[in-house]
């Protein structure tokens, strides 16, 4: 699989996103703070950027539900434009990072409903990489933001398709 320098730095940076949490806590003393990130889950909405080479700005609905046994969460999105949607389900590992404050990782899938229509991951089907911060900002409202690559997520090249979203969600 061919990667373009862009793609790479981006691979890069979203990994080091990814393994950073993980180095931190092992650096830490058992007598330090931990806090507790947030749980439950939520159901919101909001922009979606897809940032590869042609820009594609639209919208999300995005889905999260917690494990009370670990800390992982099942998540769902629907990353829609106007001529394509991607639905994206993934397994994430989340870390808390502050009170009511996930920072979160993991790896799934984007099924995109018009092959060769530019969602804002992509334009076909691909294994997807993504990275966020969820914060509980009151009892039942959640703010996120997360950034999706999808690896040869292009039909005419092997290039990674890259997509920010924002949102504001329900939490129950």
């Amino acid at each position: 699989m061919k990667f373009s320098k862009k793609s790479a730095a981006i691979f890069s940076a979203l990994s080091a996103l990814i393994v950073s949490p993980f180095v931190m806590a092992g650096s830490a003393s058992a007598q330090s703070f931990q806090p507790n990130g947030m749980s439950g889950s939520y159901l919101g909405g909001g922009v979606s950027v897809g940032v590869s080479d042609d820009a594609v700005v639209g919208g999300n609905v995005q889905v999260r539900l917690n494990s009370s046994e670990a800390p992982i969460s099942l998540r769902g999105a629907a990353l829609i434009s106007g001529n394509s949607t991607a639905i994206v389900p993934t397994l994430t590992y989340d870390a808390a990072i502050a009170p009511n404050t996930n920072l979160y990782a993991g790896a799934g899938y984007s099924l995109v409903t018009d092959k060769g229509f530019n969602s804002p991951l992509g334009d076909k089907d691909s294994v997807v990489l993504t990275a966020g911060l969820e914060t509980a900002v009151q009892r039942h409202i959640t703010l996120y933001g997360d950034v999706k690559v999808g690896l040869d997520a292009f039909e005419n090249s092997n290039d990674a398709a890259v997509s920010a979203q924002l949102g504001a969600a329900y939490r129950f």
